[in-house]
């Protein structure tokens, strides 16, 4: 296909992105082989995309990025273990991670959006952005910028809207109308975004074990593939073993519960005299 008809396919699928694996993978699969030939035409629709989308369109697009952004840095890995020389291994790109680096905050800006009307998708926005801070996939300095100014997005409960009578203005909070009905989505668009954020969720759940850090400029940004290191690596030094660091802070120290499991683990696996062994099959 010609770049033309790359862009105009590329648009007809964010148009029609949803929530399920499916649909994100298909558009993920296209951006990435067509990457080469016109990268920055498909980034741009992506944001075009987002700009223009409904406001449960651009959530969608975010999640989408999320999923771009995990396979981008797997394609890099791959390519930096294929490189057959060192200088190739340099030169490696990081595919649209680095577009995403980019714009990050105009990304938020659109699915964000000043207001009321950007409330929906600020809880899921901040925790794709922690999640990515978690896994290291952009800069963390551009992640706290980004996640300062959503702070600021949450709507004063005591500052009611402008258009509400006088009464209703000088009544206590309790008793106010909620605003949320003057900007209120269609019901049918409501019960689509709450079976979207179940799958969504679902989704992040699954997928929370991984966890990529950059390491070097040569080294991939998946925590399996990285290298031990210790004091003496200097400036290559991980500041944590993220996943190790994780379940060490999770598990309780040692105690009677652990002997006694340990205790009962062994009678099943190795049993007394005439006993059974258990079946490991």
């Amino acid at each position: 296909m010609d770049p033309f008809e790359v862009r105009m396919h590329f648009l007809t699928l964010l148009r029609r992105l949803n929530a399920t694996h499916q649909s994100i993978q298909k558009v993920v699969s296209y951006a990435l082989k067509y990457y080469a030939q016109c990268g920055e035409d498909l980034w741009d629709c992506i944001v075009e995309e987002c700009q223009k989308g409904s406001i449960n369109n651009r959530i969608n697009i975010l999640y989408f990025l999320d999923s771009l952004c995990e396979s981008s840095l797997l394609a890099k890995s791959l390519s930096i273990s294929s490189s057959s020389s060192h200088q190739h291994a340099n030169g490696s790109p990081s595919f649209y991670v680095e577009y995403v680096s980019r714009d990050l905050a105009k990304i938020v800006g659109y699915v964000v959006p000043e207001g009321r009307t950007g409330l929906p998708n600020l809880m899921s926005t901040k925790q794709v952005l922690e999640d990515w801070r978690n896994k290291r996939v952009i800069d963390s300095q551009t992640l706290d910028d980004v996640l300062a100014r959503l702070d600021t997005r949450q709507a004063p409960a005591e500052s009611p809207p402008a258009n509400l009578p006088s009464p209703l203005r000088d009544a206590p909070l309790a008793r106010r109308p909620s605003t949320s009905a003057f900007e209120s989505l269609p019901r049918h668009e409501v019960v689509k975004r709450i079976e979207e954020d179940r799958e969504r969720h679902k989704r992040l759940r699954e997928r929370r074990w991984v966890q990529p850090i950059s390491h070097g400029p040569n080294v991939g940004q998946l925590a399996s593939f990285l290298p031990l290191t210790d004091d003496t690596d200097g400036g290559n030094e991980l500041s944590i073993d993220i996943e190790f660091e994780n379940e060490w802070e999770t598990t309780s120290d040692w105690n009677e519960d652990d002997d006694d499991a340990v205790a009962e683990e062994n009678e099943l696996c190795f049993p007394g005299e005439g006993e059974t062994p258990m079946d490991l099959s």
